[in-house]
């Protein structure tokens, strides 16, 4: 092989990569998604935390979840406008939103699922597309709620209706995480589905030394499988981001 050739070959890859696109995924909503702190001795975790391990280098996880927030709060904070400034063509926006907005006493939280809560939701998905980018809504993730007999019973009510609604409508696309993580949930049964979440005996972990019963937030091990969900929800749907998912 000639040396201009080789030197062809190597411009034409390099120019490939160049023109390579690459988009941010923001992701918005509660705790149950964010980032949290000291992630190395801390064991819960956001799902959407660990959600850039699935994708290649093109694309960048940008998590804007914040705990405990709302629609109502999230957007009040000025949180979503700070976002809708920098979206580009071609980024994507995840949402979901629903563990706050129930929380009825909190008038600084709270959302009526048929009103301000379906407007909050259709305004992301608006101002989203405004901008060139992609929005995908998710309901919430279950919380595990067994009863006495074993059975999960649902804490959301009407909220992951009104996503699946806005989805319809808008023709958004939908991952319904309310119903793959109940699903995930029983499968685990009862006293193994705590290990999704955060079960500690006083003693059990160092950064629960009064020991930990939490049923709503995640385990490494939980969020990792959330997110693995994610990801081949995307895949099964043939959206066009699933190109970025590592093999």
């Amino acid at each position: 092989m000639s040396w201009i050739k080789a030197f062809c070959i190597v411009l034409f890859l390099y120019c490939l990569q160049s023109n390579a696109q690459e988009i941010t995924i923001y992701t918005i909503g509660d705790s149950t998604m964010s980032n949290k702190k000291n992630p190395d001795k801390n064991p819960e975790h956001g799902w959407a935390q660990v959600l850039s391990q699935f994708f290649t280098a093109d694309v960048q996880i940008d998590n804007r979840a914040v705990n405990g927030r709302s629609t109502k709060s999230f957007i009040a904070e000025g949180r979503w406008d700070s976002i809708v400034t920098q979206l580009q063509p071609g980024d994507y926006v995840f949402i979901q939103f629903g563990h706050n907005d129930q929380k009825f006493k909190d008038p600084d939280r709270f959302t009526n699922p048929y009103t301000a809560y379906r407007t909050n939701l259709v305004r992301f998905v608006l101002e989203t597309r405004a901008q060139g980018a992609h929005p995908i809504l998710f309901t919430s993730i279950v919380r595990r709620n067994f009863n006495e007999f074993g059975v999960l019973i649902d804490t959301h009510g009407e909220y992951p209706l009104i996503v699946r609604m806005v989805a319809n409508e808008l023709k958004v696309p939908l991952i319904d995480l309310q119903t793959l993580t109940e699903a995930w949930e029983i499968s685990y049964g009862v006293e193994a589905s705590k290990q999704l979440h955060l079960h500690f005996k006083p003693g059990e972990h160092p950064y629960y030394p009064n020991g930990k019963e939490d049923n709503t937030h995640l385990s490494k091990k939980g969020a990792t499988a959330i997110a693995k969900m994610v990801v081949e929800v995307i895949e099964q749907q043939q959206i066009d981001l699933k190109k970025y998912i590592k093999p």
